[in-house]
């Protein structure tokens, strides 16, 4: 076994699928079975589950994913102690909601080219509860979620308070006016996404459990169909005033319990030995992120 080894494993952990796991590690699908095969012999454990579909790991693949990551870490962190140069490289997988990504997004990736140039930045956007799972399986190292977070295995960091606002076409008056149609319309985000917990919990405490969904896939798709007169929507503050704020299209505030929203950035607490992290997680000593 070797770090080369490991490094495949942990690809076809990532990606669930061999083929894609040789592509990103730019060898042949024959190289990296056979390598993981002897894994499993040096072992003594099988550490996938193979289907027609998909890889998935075994609880004896799970550990070892767990001191992979570690070995890796260590890696590195000795090569910034031992070697010639002291900056901090190699890649960073963070997530993000898809409002945060847009608020928040360039402005990490420029101050982390600024401070930390050799790190490579590889964002994603998903939903809460996949970021949150992707960050326990290290599929990504951190991720900025809504809190809150109860995981013993993951550490957070307060980022920025935040407000949703509720977003409606221009001709209603007040939220009880939007509240008294006869048919009440939405426009929201699939399943899972926190914005839209946040709107069917405010019906509810109204009395009304069904409502016509409209589910759109990107924060403009929403905002277009709540300007043509569609529906309403729950979208950050930030959000509008910076990207829509000359659209036609109008917002109101909400009650504390459902407009008050904490950003937290998460990660696991044994990955903090990452050099690549930890150049991260110091940005926000010195980045405004309010």
């Amino acid at each position: 076994m070797n770090i080369n080894d490991l490094n495949l494993f942990a690809a076809v952990a990532f990606h669930g699928n061999f083929t894609k796991a040789a592509e990103a590690m730019f060898t042949v699908q024959s190289n990296v079975t056979a390598r993981i095969k002897n894994l499993e012999e040096e072992f003594g454990a099988t550490l996938f589950l193979r289907t027609s579909r998909k890889v998935e790991l075994t609880a004896a693949g799970k550990t070892l994913l767990h001191y992979s990551k570690q070995i890796t870490n260590l890696i590195e962190e000795a090569k910034l102690s031992i070697g010639k140069s002291d900056m901090v490289k190699g890649q960073l997988k963070v997530g993000f909601t898809e409002t945060t990504m847009a608020l928040k997004g360039p402005g990490l990736v420029t101050e982390m080219a600024d401070k930390f140039p050799l790190v490579d930045l590889d964002l994603t956007s998903a939903m809460r509860d996949k970021l949150i799972n992707d960050v326990l399986n290290y599929k990504l190292d951190a991720a900025f979620i809504p809190a809150p977070v109860y995981n013993e295995e993951l550490e957070h960091i307060h980022i920025m308070d935040e407000r949703i606002v509720a977003v409606t076409p221009l001709k209603f008056k007040s939220l009880d006016e939007l509240l008294a149609q006869p048919q009440l319309k939405a426009i929201v985000f699939d399943e899972g996404c926190f914005f839209r917990a946040r709107l069917e919990n405010w019906l509810i405490t109204h009395d009304i459990t069904n409502y016509h969904k409209t589910v759109m896939h990107s924060i403009e798709g929403v905002v277009n169909f709540i300007e043509s007169g569609i529906g309403f929507s729950f979208l950050p503050q930030d959000i509008i005033s910076t990207f829509y704020h000359e659209r036609k299209i109008k917002t109101f505030s909400l009650p504390t319990e459902i407009g008050a929203v904490k950003t937290v950035l998460i990660y696991r607490k044994d990955n903090l030995s990452s050099p690549m992290l930890k150049a991260f997680i110091s940005l926000f000593s010195s980045l405004k992120l309010q």
